[in-house]
């Protein structure tokens, strides 16, 4: 499965896509706002590509690589996870992208396809991004892909506060 937009593939994650899982993940400056996704060994890399999998093996969707359309390989990912958050099955929405990838509008335009998808593909799910408060880039991304900033569901997170996005909220899957 794919989504195709003007200037991105996004595709499953192969075990091609190891090296870039890890890069990401292992760079400080992709996980500054979130440092507990910091990796520190590739065999970690291998285990959250293999959960990753594991998603998509049980749902048919999960997080997606990004690709510029041209060969440059992997510059992120991002997609959508099942998860429970107050006791109901929500899409959490994901992006990360490596550092040198920042600033042309790629989680943008990434995160918007997936929310697309996910509009055409799970019309009734709440989708669901959390951010933190000091991560404006994260934030103008969420409320660009259609999210919208929802005060009464902010919690404390492994990292700190969790600011929630969020869509089609009132809906149950």
């Amino acid at each position: 499965m794919r989504i195709v937009t003007d200037r991105l593939t996004l595709r499953r994650p192969a075990d091609s896509d190891l090296d870039a899982v890890y890069a990401i993940h292992h760079d400080p400056r992709a996980c500054h706002h979130n440092p507990s996704d910091l990796l520190d060994r590739r065999a970690d890399a291998e285990h959250l590509l293999r959960r990753w999998d594991e998603h998509w093996q049980r749902h048919g969707f999960g997080y997606w690589t990004v690709m510029r359309h041209d060969p440059a390989g992997p510059i992120g990912f991002c997609g959508l996870k099942i998860v429970r958050f107050r006791g109901r099955e929500v899409l959490n929405l994901f992006y990360r992208l490596d550092p040198a990838a920042w600033g042309a509008g790629y989680a943008t335009e990434a995160a918007t396809a997936v929310v697309a998808w996910a509009g055409d593909h799970l019309p009734d799910w709440p989708v669901l991004a959390r951010v933190r408060p000091a991560n404006l880039a994260s934030q103008r991304v969420a409320q660009r892909a259609g999210l919208t900033r929802d005060p009464a569901q902010d919690e404390p997170g492994e990292d700190g506060p969790d600011w929630m996005f969020t869509l089609r909220w009132d809906r149950h899957p």
